[in-house]
Formats: structure tokens, C-alpha cells, sequence
């Protein structure tokens, strides 16, 4: 009878599962919210100069959302966005790590070194104008916000899909920002913060409304 003798590195198969520390988890939310707002600003810019139109800055928006939650969300659950965040700590539907998506201004200044101020930076600042009042402007960034709010298996696909049509819809209308961290990184960088406060409460109020249903 022969004995069959196995290698050392055959003798053990362990498998180490690693969870994420809170320091991945905001380096994650800071890259993820870094190069969304880098390519859908940018694309705005670069729509002064190449004529993307609408469409093509809606595209930019949502592919970038999408992708980012695909690579990014089994770190730090992809919210990219504060009213993401600030939603779920309300409704406890999750423990919330640190964001830092609100202080994400760094893209801009990015964005501003590579067009070597050819284009002028406030395009990318979220503003509603001519017609359009505060309440109307609320409204819209509610219902785009809460339409966009979608939690499931496939949520790459669902979310970046409702970042397109969403700024189809209210791009021409409100700048369709659904994000504080959107709209406050250009308003910092521009120097632009007439009308802020609307980004910042209609998101997040409408973020919390879709964690109640």
C-alpha cells in the first residue's frame, strides 16, 4: 500500500474574510464622489466647447454613478451622496461610517487645472433661472431625489439609469444635482453659493421620504 503524501500548501485551504475598516470605507466614498462629480462635471464643461448636449452630460452622470457603485459599493455601500447617508442614520436602516462626500471640492479645482480656466467654472454650479422659483426648484430636486433613491440587488444598473433620465428630465431646469456633495463642491470652488441651501434640503429631505416607504 502506497501512502499519498500531500504538500504543505495542500494540507489547508482557509479562507480569510477582511471587512473593510471605516478608513477604507471613507477613502471609498471619497474616491467614489471624487471621480463621479470629475467626469459629470467635466463632461458639463467640456459641453461648452464640444456640444455633448444634454444628453451626453446625462449619459456621463449616469454611467459614472453606475460604475462607481459597482466597484466601489462592497466597500463602503457606494451612497456617494450625504443625503444617502443622513437617510439611512434617520431611519437606522444602517450604521453610517463617516462621509466625506460633503467636503469633496478637490474634483473641481481638478477639473479647473485641465481646462486651464478656458471654460469658466461656474457652468458646473447647480442653478435653476428665468421662470423657475424656490418652491418649484425644491420640488423637482425632491421627486428626482426620492425617484433616484433604489436599493437593490442590481442597484448599479436602477441608479445610474435614474441619474440619466433624471437629468434629462430636470437637467435643463435645476442642473439635476439629487447630492449635496454635487453641488457644494462647485459653489465652494466658484465661490457661488446663491441658492445652495435648495441643494442641500430637497435631496436629503427626498432621500429621507423613499427610506420611509
Amino acid at each position: 500500500m502506497v501512502e499519498e503524501k500531500t504538500s504543505p500548501s495542500q494540507e489547508f485551504t482557509v479562507d480569510v474574510i477582511v471587512s473593510p475598516t471605516n478608513a477604507h470605507k471613507i477613502l471609498a466614498e471619497f474616491m467614489g464622489t471624487y471621480i463621479i462629480i470629475f467626469v459629470g462635471c467635466g463632461s458639463i464643461l467640456a459641453d461648452k466647447r464640444y456640444r455633448l448636449t444634454i444628453m451626453g452630460i446625462a449619459v456621463a452622470w449616469g454611467l459614472a454613478v453606475m460604475v462607481m457603485i459597482y466597484s466601489l459599493g462592497h466597500i463602503s455601500g457606494a451612497h456617494f451622496n450625504p443625503a444617502i447617508t443622513v437617510a439611512f442614520a434617520v431611519s437606522r436602516a444602517c450604521l453610517c461610517c463617516i462621509s466625506v462626500a460633503g467636503f469633496n471640492s478637490c474634483n473641481l479645482y481638478t477639473l479647473n487645472v485641465l481646462f486651464n480656466v478656458r471654460v469658466d467654472i461656474r457652468a458646473t454650479v447647480t442653478q435653476y433661472l428665468g421662470p423657475t422659483t424656490s418652491l418649484e426648484a425644491l420640488t423637482w430636486e425632491f421627486m428626482i431625489s426620492f425617484v433616484n433613491f433604489d436599493i437593490n440587488e442590481l442597484s448599479g444598473v436602477a441608479v445610474g439609469s435614474a441619474v440619466l433620465f433624471n437629468g434629462l428630465i430636470a437637467g435643463s431646469t435645476t442642473g439635476a444635482s439629487m447630492n449635496p456633495a454635487r453641488s457644494i463642491g462647485p459653489a465652494i470652488v466658484s465661490g457661488e453659493y446663491h441658492r445652495l441651501w435648495v441643494y442641500n434640503v430637497a435631496p436629503t429631505l427626498g432621500t429621507m421620504a423613499a427610506t420611509s416607504i
